[in-house]
């Protein structure tokens, strides 16, 4: 059996060690093909090399090339760029992205873990050196070796997630730093309120923040020396684009493969696609929303490795479900930790959700122990079951332990009463005797 994996870092090399682990089959080929040069490592961390916090992209690598290689014997190849996947004669094709030389490889079953690529709009001089995107390790060290002591103002392009810490790290690396929303609100996946003391941490630390601007282009000689938008210029030593990802998927032939509206490929709860002996998992394809009840795309690394997994089990024959999500994530920006999981207000509203929402505003710790670590949690529920729907929390601590109870409740299907029934760890240092999230579900009855 030959097994060809498109795709090295979190999905793909997740998939190839289920199949290193739990094929029987005497006669194993596993094939990986990367774009790249580097295997499995942590894009999450690579804002925190920026700002100095982690030494270097070296170690955000979880497992080398080499050791999928000599270890666990995966023909594991680099500089491998697909081009085509023919699921007739079950080939790839694609070309050596230093030589230009051309490669056709056979599979009895593929695994398309192709990962996403930051969007970049079609704006004006975007080629310019000194405008980049993070994704990758090698994003990451170009930034560092354009990052000297001349680069005084950098303009981040997004306010989402990436933004947000890239302009934290950006600002401990000593820099000015400016970011252009188009919307009216950073992190966009929030509701406004939640937003607001984003906007207030972000001044706070001397974040310039411009809303309601759409960035046209860039102007510069060889360099980028000015960002353009639909009102206004401004001067600028670097750019970072961060507007979201585009899902790997043009290599394949879309009126062959099932798609979404964003270019994902749709699977199945065993990570399979309409395609015969082909799977997907990871940034490429899509995600089942436990909440909303159909597939979505929020592509993030706990999806990946978890899709990863599930796809690798099923690829040697043991049935495995991929369960869904719920959508949870959570930041650190400067001194507030903002997480969410499931849905929003806004979000609820557009999906004509009969909802209702409290909000609530505790202490982390018990309050006669310590008034230091605020905490506000915004509960968003079913107004006629009392189901709950999503959580939305920021403060400066307790962030993280809500967040997780609220995903696993979400996950499970529980009603703002059954948060009540909850057994949480109790005492001052860490809580009160009703947790914040009991306090809060309590104003829903």
């Amino acid at each position: 059996m030959k097994y060809v994996i498109i795709g090295g870092d979190a999905a793909g090399m997740s998939a190839a060690m289920q199949i290193v682990r739990n094929s029987s089959e005497e006669s194993l080929e596993i094939v990986t093909l990367e774009k790249g040069e580097i295997y499995s490592y942590g894009q999450c961390g690579l804002p925190y090399v920026v700002g100095g916090t982690i030494s270097s992209t070296e170690d955000v690598i979880a497992r080398k090339v080499q050791t999928f290689r000599d270890k666990y014997g995966i023909d594991a190849r680099t500089n491998h760029e697909v081009t085509l996947v023919d699921s007739n004669e079950k080939m790839v094709h694609g070309k050596h992205t230093q030589t230009g030389e051309p490669f056709s490889i056979t599979y009895d079953k593929l695994l398309v873990a192709s990962g996403a690529t930051p969007a970049i709009p079609s704006w004006n001089n975007a080629e310019l050196n000194g405008i980049f995107v993070l994704k990758t390790i090698p994003d990451t060290n170009d930034i560092l070796d354009y990052m000297d002591e001349t680069i005084q103002q950098v303009t981040i392009v997004g306010g989402g997630y990436i933004g947000l810490e890239m302009a934290e790290n950006f600002k401990s690396a000593g820099k000015e730093v400016r970011i252009i929303q188009r919307g009216n609100q950073l992190l966009g996946t929030v509701d406004a309120d939640i937003a607001d003391k984003i906007h207030s941490e972000a001044v706070q630390h001397g974040i310039e923040i411009i809303y309601d601007e759409s960035v046209h282009g860039f102007e510069g000689k060889d360099r980028v020396e000015k960002v353009y938008t639909d009102q206004h210029e401004y001067n600028t030593d670097l750019v970072l684009v961060s507007v979201g990802v585009q899902p790997n998927t043009n290599f394949l032939d879309q009126e062959v493969f099932n798609v979404g509206s964003k270019g994902e490929l749709i699977v199945d709860e065993f990570m399979r696609t309409n395609v015969p002996d082909v799977y997907a998992a990871g940034d490429c394809a899509c995600q089942y929303n436990r909440v909303l009840e159909r597939n979505d795309y929020i592509p993030l690394g706990t999806h990946a490795n978890k899709q990863g997994m599930v796809a690798g089990m099923n690829l040697v024959g043991i049935k495995k479900k991929y369960a869904g999500m719920v959508g949870t994530s959570i930041l650190k920006f400067f001194n507030l930790d903002i997480g969410k999981t499931g849905i929003s207000v806004k979000e609820a509203e557009s999906e004509d959700f009969p909802y209702d929402f409290v909000e609530h505003q505790a202490t982390s710790k018990a309050g006669y122990y310590s008034k230091d670590e605020k905490l506000t949690i915004k509960m968003v529920y079913h107004s006629d079951t009392k189901k709950l729907l999503g959580a939305q929390l920021i403060g400066n601590g307790g962030v993280d332990k809500r967040l997780d109870v609220l995903a696993t409740s979400l996950f499970h299907g529980m009603t703002t009463e059954e948060l009540l029934d909850l057994d949480l760890a109790y005492a001052p240092p860490y809580n009160g005797v009703w947790d914040p999230i009991q306090q809060a579900a309590k104003r829903t009855l």
